[in-house]
């Protein structure tokens, strides 16, 4: 192999040093708003135990991202702008609590961008105890039954909220389930005051719900369905399905007497919800292909601007 003459070497070392150069004259990525991480909190309950029903009180694991680190806080402070929106990202099966906060920011990106409203939204991720135990069909059932108990502590949450205070929900995969339960909890609550949160129908502000390949039963929201009655406490749902995702097509897996299919596999027709909801959906199949991950719609400009407008678009005045 011949060797380097010392005036290509030297050559190739000036080149170096220009590329070098040019890239430190670069403006950082920091300094263009769309790089910003927002307004970002996490509520957490990793560590609280399952649970039946809506709980009178749950001591939640608070976080805020302030200069690029996570520091503790507490509900007070979370919820001490009622005039802000806010939109609650609920992860899905096998995550672990880094994994949501890094996509928790992600998605805080792609929703101020897309808000209209003169208040920036603030993004809480939810996280709740999916992270992968045993065997990955044996763990999933177990995180299915899991999302329940943390669907009783998001009403908790929730029912704290101001009543005229906007609210998006973005539920991915497992994370369906625990929004769709919460907000039939809501609604359920003002014929059983024992749930002890304050009514949802009705409420002053919007309510908006969106579904990312949602892992709940196909029949969820049908009249009859599991959560029928929380159709009844949103404005808007917006749904991205997607037909040839693979870890969908296992769903009837984890209700094996059922047979049931996937929302988020099948889709379901607008005239399951009421009147007065506003209704869209989407299948990303031909995006996101046969893969099962929520940063895939992320990566997709048009998917994430359907995720973003459906969560905030219109979702408070200006």
């Amino acid at each position: 192999m011949p060797l380097r003459s010392p005036l290509r070497c030297a050559v190739f070392s000036s080149c170096l040093s220009l590329i070098v150069a040019a890239l430190a004259a670069l403006p950082v990525a920091a300094a263009d708003p769309g790089c910003r991480d927002g307004d970002v909190w996490m509520v957490s309950t990793r560590r609280l135990p399952g649970i039946c029903g809506v709980p009178a009180r749950a001591d939640f694991e608070v976080e805020r991202r302030l200069d690029g680190r996570w520091v503790p806080a507490d509900l007070t402070e979370l919820l001490a702008e009622p005039a802000r929106p806010l939109v609650f990202f609920i992860h899905g099966n096998r995550y672990e609590t880094s994994d949501a906060k890094v996509q928790g920011v992600a998605l805080a990106r792609r929703l101020g961008s897309q808000s209209s409203s003169t208040a920036s939204p603030r993004t809480i991720v939810f996280s709740w105890p999916s992270q992968q135990q045993g065997r990955l069909i044996a763990s999933s059932r177990d995180t299915y039954r899991r999302s329940y108990s943390d669907g009783h502590y998001l009403a908790r949450l929730l029912g704290d909220v101001n009543p005229a205070q906007p609210v998006a929900i973005i539920g991915y995969s497992f994370g369906s389930t625990i929004a769709v339960s919460a907000i039939e909890d809501l609604v359920e609550a003002q014929h059983d005051p024992a749930h002890g949160v304050a009514p949802w129908v009705g409420r002053p502000g919007r309510t908006h719900l969106v579904l990312v390949a949602p892992a709940i039963r196909a029949d969820s929201l049908a009249p009859r369905g599991r959560f029928a009655s929380a159709a009844a406490g949103i404005d808007r749902l917006t749904l991205v399905i997607n037909t040839r995702d693979l870890a969908l097509r296992m769903f009837p897996h984890l209700e094996p007497h059922m047979g049931t299919d996937a929302l988020g596999a099948v889709g379901m027709p607008s005239r399951w919800l009421p009147g007065g909801v506003e209704f869209a959906a989407t299948d990303a199949a031909g995006i996101v292909g046969r893969k099962h991950a929520f940063p895939l719609y992320l990566e997709s400009a048009s998917l994430a601007r359907r995720i973003a407008s459906g969560a905030v678009g219109g979702l408070a005045d200006e």
